[in-house]
């Protein structure tokens, strides 16, 4: 791919925002030609998304790899938190007149993008020599929670997405056992990420509402409340000495706790001696917490094997991995896997 004629459209598709940007081989995938951001539930479709966005730039798009928040299966994905329509390769390829269009998961794109990422895109939680050629884990809490893991051929990294953040929420300690059995009672199944992503934060907060871990004060409870988005207001709260938000303060304490297990378990299953990257939108906004918070504490918490977790390097991704990822994957033409 190589010119005008060959430019690639990529986009990092997930449940709040959507990012579209165009790319050249010349320039490489951390180079966009044009780039935008758009809120993806104003929007009835990607279809419609790509469409505006393409209206905007007038650049001669060839093909497109775009990552989206749900597994990938025969060339179909159905988002996991959009109300979308499944997207197929060869219908969406049709609808907006390209050549080609290929779909990845968005922990795979992340994956793929870690690797492209340059130090100043990073932040060190734990400062360990990564093992060249370790396997790499992903954790990416955003509006749900994704994980991925890369391993090396010989040759590369390989990336493999996964859907590990629907897998059973195992409590730690016998408040987060009461925090299982009250979400229990309500929704039946619960997953990790309806403890650990921007879906779970409120869970944890009306769970430390319930269980009267603090008094609740009236402004920020009414300003949480009123809040189009109230992961973001919670947060807000939680990161701000604002007078009366102890209960916002404690439930991204037990948000970061829960992330440090989830993401200790991940680096044990793939054995990560090439690091553990948190990616996502809510790392990098809680980072001070990360490091000062009950994450690496709850991470190295393995048993026998806690040695092992700690002698593996974590580091926060702060730069655009997803669509890097896509990018990256568009422009070389490689298939997955």
């Amino acid at each position: 791919m190589g010119g005008a004629d060959g430019l690639l459209l990529a986009g990092d598709i997930g449940g709040t925002k959507t990012i579209l940007g165009i790319y050249s081989r010349e320039a490489g995938a951390r180079r966009p030609l044009a780039v935008r951001t758009y809120p993806s539930a104003k929007y009835p479709s990607l279809e419609a998304v790509a469409r505006e966005f393409l209206a905007t730039v007038h650049l001669p798009v060839e093909r497109a790899c775009l990552d989206l928040a749900g597994p990938i299966v025969g060339g179909r994905a159905k988002l996991t938190n959009l109300p979308w329509a499944p997207v197929e390769e060869r219908a969406l390829a049709e609808a907006l007149g390209l050549r080609s269009v290929r779909l990845l998961n968005d922990l795979e794109a992340v994956a793929i993008g870690i690797t492209e990422l340059q130090p100043q895109d990073l932040r060190v939680l734990q400062r360990r020599r990564r093992a060249p050629g370790g396997a790499i884990a992903v954790v990416a809490p955003g509006t749900g929670l994704g994980e991925a893991y890369s391993v090396w051929d010989g040759h590369r990294y390989r990336p493999s997405p996964s859907e590990g953040g629907h897998g059973d929420f195992a409590p730690g300690d016998e408040r987060e056992a009461e925090l299982l059995g009250w979400l229990r009672a309500r929704h039946g199944h619960v997953s990790w990420e309806m403890v650990c992503s921007g879906i779970g934060i409120p869970n944890l907060y009306e769970f430390l509402v319930d269980s009267e871990f603090a008094t609740e004060a009236e402004p920020v409870a009414s300003r949480i409340a009123a809040a189009p988005d109230r992961t973001r207001a919670i947060i807000e709260a939680g990161m701000e000495p604002w007078p009366g938000s102890a209960l916002c303060a404690e439930t991204l304490r037990l948000f970061t706790g829960i992330l440090g297990a989830k993401a200790g378990n991940l680096a044990l299953t793939v054995l990560a001696t090439g690091g553990v990257y948190l990616a996502g939108g809510i790392p990098s906004v809680v980072l001070p917490l990360l490091r000062s918070g009950p994450f690496l504490a709850r991470l190295r918490d393995k048993g026998r094997l806690s040695r092992l977790v700690s002698s593996m390097p974590v580091y926060v991704a702060l730069g655009p991995a997803a669509l890097v990822g896509a990018a990256s994957a568009g422009l070389s033409g490689d298939e997955p896997g």
